[in-house]
């Protein structure tokens, strides 16, 4: 049969390909339609304009991490973009100096003409005007088309850049913090986090630079042309400063209550998605829902804190704008009638102010937006620092291994664990070798398979592979020699071939027909709709538990391990497929090293090595007529199994 080890796995499954009937096609590399390779191509050339974003979640101190580090690396990132969207949207913003600045001089004009009756010596003067107010408000349209082409494009490659920065630390995490950060919260952090830091930088681009830029030149201009008006703003302006410290802490605290509580709910929701045939078989509906719609509650009542902060908040910050702009108006008119400024001048300065003042408001307003950004980026860092990572720098990649696996005075305690789940456990296996764990549940057997796989790291002790330690060792390309067969079979929605095929790059029509059959899958396929191309649904629930268990291990098969590690791989198969199971997996073992965990302890007979586990502990090995023969432990493991199986057949019958 012609193998081909991958050496590469991809991040989604594979497309399907030509059916295993096709008799041409058996000995072929699974081909591609040109659909595929055209939306591959596509892909690929997204995937390589995505910017890394790994280096802006670095090492910084809990404070700056949590307020504007991270801000910083951005802009440092995209200063670039960041220069010359600024010096564009000087040129976007010029009707909203110029054409003040022309009224009054129009306005001014005319009124010195209306003085002196001489009306046709300002005609030139008010054409020349009009067509700077006119050219500046046409020049808006092509800098605002440019401005947005540079800033969408650096947002958009920001946004992603984070999202792929996220996606990677996840995948790089080890399997401890997984099981301790609930798939509900990740979820909340990637989507609600994700999308809250995306409109912070929109804020930030698109209004606050903005905002602030015209801040500074319309105080610029009224400092030009008159000091003792500019004086009157530097007056009022403070009030929505302090305004904006009042509400600063409230808003914060309100943000990042609203986030805790939805990604609690969205925990919650996950978990009543999973548990769903059981709260349906006990009837317990009514107390999910009740349980649930605690926690819809909590955040409808949080986000009703939020919403009534921003409403008291945005309400008097446009009481104060309101009150100011007035209080302007009155100023200029009292400067006016004293001679001091002209007429003309009182539109320019009521446009300057209202621009500022505005603007302060804006920046007011950005506050929430800013509070909720610097929260989400705050919570994406609890990801994006974790320090519990796979790490592959400097390891040694290992594209080939011969499967020796020896363990040395290994010890392992699960993280914040009171006690030792495997002590001081020694056992070397020989490349080829069947080796069987039995034991009660919680021995420690599918931990040593972890400790195997690389999930798990000893606490003490090492795990050396073809003797090297595992430590040294770069992970994925280890873990791309070995397959596993978990306890209980993980599918994804997909079809039966994709869900066998996962990850591989090229595959033969042979090998996916000879793993259908070991995999005793041909028991079940010619029943289903659509053969291998049948969908099985979200977890592989259209299918029975022993369906997908073949599946599963039709996926591992199909990689031509030289590690093979069978985690209680036919717990969920009846009598009649668990032989036909067995005696495929007893021919596919050959040349592998094989870990197994049984539950039935008549299917190890033929194990090379049988370790009995008790409490993290080796207490018994040897083969199968040896530990019989010492009627000790494993005697005692076999003799109850065989009873269990007598009873469970007697009520059957």
């Amino acid at each position: 049969m012609e193998k081909k080890r991958k050496k590469k796995e991809d991040p989604l499954p594979s497309k399907s390909v030509a059916n295993p009937e096709n008799s041409e096609e058996k000995s072929k590399k699974r081909p591609k339609d040109d659909g595929e390779d055209v939306n591959s191509s596509s892909v690929r050339e997204e995937e390589a304009k995505i910017p890394n974003y790994d280096h802006i979640f670095g090492e910084e101190r809990e404070s700056e991490r949590k307020k504007t580090g991270i801000l910083k690396k951005f802009a440092k990132t995209n200063v670039k973009s960041l220069f010359w969207s600024t010096i564009v949207y000087f040129f976007q913003a010029l009707p909203v100096w110029v054409v003040p600045i022309c009224t009054a001089n129009i306005i001014d004009g005319v009124t010195v003409a209306i003085e002196q009756g001489n009306g046709q010596n300002i005609t030139v003067y008010l054409i020349i005007n009009a067509v700077i107010a006119a050219a500046s408000i046409l020049l808006n349209v092509p800098f605002t088309v440019l401005r947005w082409r540079i800033v969408s494009k650096m947002l958009r490659r920001a946004s992603a850049g984070l999202k792929s920065a996220v996606v990677r630390k996840l995948q790089h995490l080890s399997i401890t913090y997984h099981k301790d950060m609930q798939s509900g919260k990740i979820q909340a952090k990637f989507l609600r986090d994700v999308e809250s830091v995306d409109g912070l930088f929109n804020a930030i681009m698109f209004s606050f630079i903005p905002t602030v830029i015209g801040v500074v030149v319309s105080s610029a201009i009224s400092l030009y042309k008159n000091i003792f008006v500019s004086l009157f703003f530097v007056i009022v302006v403070p009030f929505n400063v302090w305004l904006t410290m009042a509400f600063r802490k409230k808003i914060r605290q309100t943000n990042k209550d609203f986030r805790v509580k939805t990604e609690d709910m969205s925990a919650q929701l996950t978990t009543m998605m999973e548990m769903t045939p059981v709260t349906k078989s006990h009837g317990l509906q009514s107390r999910e829902i009740a349980s649930l719609n605690r926690s819809i509650a909590k955040v409808t009542v949080s986000g009703y804190g939020v919403d009534k902060v921003n409403a008291y908040f945005g309400s008097l910050s446009f009481v104060i704008q309101q009150i100011l702009n007035f209080l302007c108006l009155l100023f200029c008119c009292f400067l006016a009638v004293n001679k001091i400024i002209s007429v003309g001048e009182i539109i320019l300065y009521q446009s300057m102010f209202a621009s500022i003042s505005s603007g302060i408001s804006s920046l007011i307003g950005f506050a929430p937006t800013m509070g909720k950004g610097l929260d989400a980026l705050s919570s994406i860092s609890e990801i994006m620092t974790a320090t519990e990572v796979e790490n592959t720098f400097g390891k040694i990649k290992v594209d080939k291994i011969d499967g020796e696996v020896e363990f040395r005075n290994v010890t392992y305690r699960y993280p914040n664990g009171k006690t030792d789940v495997i002590k001081d456990f020694s056992l070397k296996v020989e490349k080829g070798k069947c080796v069987a764990f039995v034991g009660s549940s919680g021995s420690g057997k599918s931990t040593v398979m972890n400790l195997v796989i690389g999930l798990l790291t000893p606490t003490e002790g090492q795990v050396l592979v073809d003797g090297k330690p595992m430590e040294e060792l770069d992970l994925i390309n280890y873990r791309q020699n070995i397959s596993v067969v978990p306890q209980n079979s993980i599918l994804f929605s997909g079809t039966i071939r994709e869900n066998i095929t996962y990850g591989l790059d090229g595959y033969t029509e042979e090998m996916l027909a000879k793993v259908i059959e070991m995999a005793n899958i041909n028991e079940f396929l010619n029943e289903l709709p659509d053969g291998l191309d049948t969908q099985v649904g979200e977890h592989g629930d259209k299918l029975s538990g022993g369906q997908k268990q073949r599946i599963t291990i039709a996926r591992a098969l199909i990689r031509d391990p030289k590690i093979l590690i069978l985690d209680e791989a036919t717990s969920a198969l009846d009598n009649i497929s668990e032989y036909h199971v067995q005696k495929a997996i007893s021919a596919s073992i050959n040349g592998r090293t094989t870990f197994i965990v049984a539950h039935r302890l008549s299917t190890i007979r033929n194990a090379d090595l049988i370790v009995v586990m008790e409490e993290g502990k080796m207490v018994e090995s040897g083969t199968y007529e040896e530990l019989m023969e010492k009627k000790g432990k494993f005697f005692e493991l076999k003799s109850l199994n065989d009873m269990n199986t007598k009873l469970a057949e007697s009520a059957l019958a």
